[in-house]
């Protein structure tokens, strides 16, 4: 059986069915992803503005086997929002379904459609006094409903955990048009298998999120952040333990730096003050959120005092204000457009045991200098209190990385392979989308590999959802 594209004649079925203006011409944004690595394709876009809509959509695109590619804020890093080849799909945005429905603060829940922004999500828990605490770097356009397909993990993780911990209840379009209306504010519903769970994480290969109970906490009374230098990172996973010993849930976050990381930033970003003259070869952010009994500024000065008497911390800067605070994030949260201004010859999404880290960080810059370019520069950082990490190669300074053709493969076929050596994940927070279904086969556990396609099977029989994404189209299309 072959794929029919979103045509025409698809069109004007869908026309028959559908309010005016649910149809919409396909702009080229709907068809970028933020690295440029895939351009995708699409016959037709849908905006629906209900879950009757998006329903309506699925139930003809099943009927004529179109397939269809859910789009939430296209801010996805592995291109699962990007459909490159193949019949042409429909593009259903959920960018209409952007509604807050209900917030109740005495429950700490809030009832969000897909489109919402995260930083709107954000914003609105504020407004009750409380604190939705997903937070990542694209948080002004990332939308809920991608959030929750990918799973997204970002800065918090440590301490409320990823977005799949956030959420008590989804509502959801399946392949065969039909709703499932589990938008449940409970926190126990033994019930039989918990099919949100099984929709998180998924990137729209079984089914389109429509809207989802998230879950709320209390906002942290005052807020302490401080940066300190650690000689190694077996330092810094003991500084960790020193952190949550003295001040137990109140690490809100606890973010790895490397020289080269501040380097890129001094080289590129000059205009973003640094707080040491001299970049350190490891540090860490902290990030404390505390009660009104606590007083952030004396927490961190006892933190490091202690951290100086056991030789896990050298130098340290805790910010006075709430602008300094902002400042020493603003540090971390750079890293990122650095490194694309350099360009990367490989990046990883990794994660390996905290208290492998160290080992794995020295066997990985060993491993890459084997490959024959040593000059090649790593900048390793990111988020060790979930023991996430972004290993990422560039090119020596004053080169690029179309000097290193064919280095690439290589690399990160070396980095992947020591992340399973070290029973570790090659996709921590960023999801499989289609750059990394090859890699889910060849690490993969068979058996969760057969499940996972036996799943795709019974729920999407006709394989129209997202085709191409997380699993190879082969494997279990008929």
């Amino acid at each position: 059986m072959t794929y029919r594209s979103a045509d025409a004649a698809f069109a004007a079925t869908l026309s028959e069915t559908l309010p005016e203006g649910v149809l919409c011409p396909v702009e080229p944004r709907y068809l970028e992803e933020p690295r440029g690595r895939y351009l995708g394709q699409a016959g037709l876009l849908a905006k629906p503005s209900e879950v009757d809509q998006v329903a309506e959509l699925l139930r003809a695109a099943n009927a004529a086997r179109v397939p269809v590619v859910p789009y939430g804020g296209g801010t996805g890093l592995v291109g699962g929002q990007v459909k490159t080849d193949g019949a042409a799909p429909l593009l259903i945005s959920l960018e209409r379904m952007n509604r807050i429905r209900a917030v109740y603060p005495q429950e700490n829940v809030l009832v969000a459609e897909a489109g919402a922004i995260l930083a709107d999500v954000q914003q609105a828990a504020r407004a009750q006094e409380r604190l939705f605490p997903l937070s990542l770097a694209a948080e002004g356009t990332a939308r809920i409903g991608g959030n929750l397909s990918t799973n997204a993990g970002g800065v918090n993780v440590l301490r409320y955990g990823n977005a799949r911990d956030l959420c008590l209840g989804l509502e959801a379009v399946l392949p065969s048009g039909e709703i499932w209306h589990g938008l449940t504010r409970l926190r126990k519903d033994n019930t039989g298998y918990d099919l949100r769970n099984l929709l998180i994480g998924a990137e729209g290969t079984l089914g389109v999120i429509t809207a989802a109970a998230l879950k709320l906490a209390p906002i942290p009374a005052q807020q302490g952040v401080a940066l300190f230098v650690v000689p190694s990172p077996e330092a810094a996973i003991d500084l960790l333990a020193l952190a949550r010993d003295q001040l137990g849930e109140a690490v809100s976050a606890f973010e790895l730096m490397h020289r080269q990381g501040l380097e890129f930033l001094a080289e590129h970003l000059p205009q973003l003050r640094q707080p040491f003259a001299a970049p350190p070869e490891w540090s860490v952010l902290i990030d404390l959120g505390l009660s009104s009994r606590q007083e952030p500024v004396a927490a961190l000065s006892d933190l490091f005092e202690a951290a100086l008497e056991a030789g896990l911390a050298e130098d340290g800067v805790i910010a006075q204000s709430e602008a300094q605070a902002q400042a020493l994030w603003m540090v971390r949260e750079q890293i990122p457009e650095a490194n694309r201004q350099v360009g990367s010859i490989s990046s990883h999404d990794i994660s390996v045991p905290i208290s492998a880290i160290p080992e794995f960080i020295r066997r990985g810059d060993e491993e890459i200098a084997k490959l024959g370019a040593g000059d090649m520069r790593v900048n390793c950082f990111g988020h060790l209190g979930d023991g996430n990490l972004h290993y990422n190669v560039f090119p020596a300074s004053g080169k690029s990385r179309g000097d290193y053709e064919g280095f690439s493969g290589a690399v990160k076929t070396a980095v992947h392979d020591l992340v399973q050596e070290f029973e570790g994940s090659f996709s921590a927070e960023h999801g499989v989308g289609r750059m990394k279904v090859s890699d889910l086969q060849r690490y993969g556990d068979p058996v969760k590999l057969a499940a996972m396609q036996a799943i795709k099977q019974a729920l999407d029989p006709k394989g129209i959802m997202n085709p191409g994404a997380v699993l190879p189209t082969s494997e279990w299309l008929d």
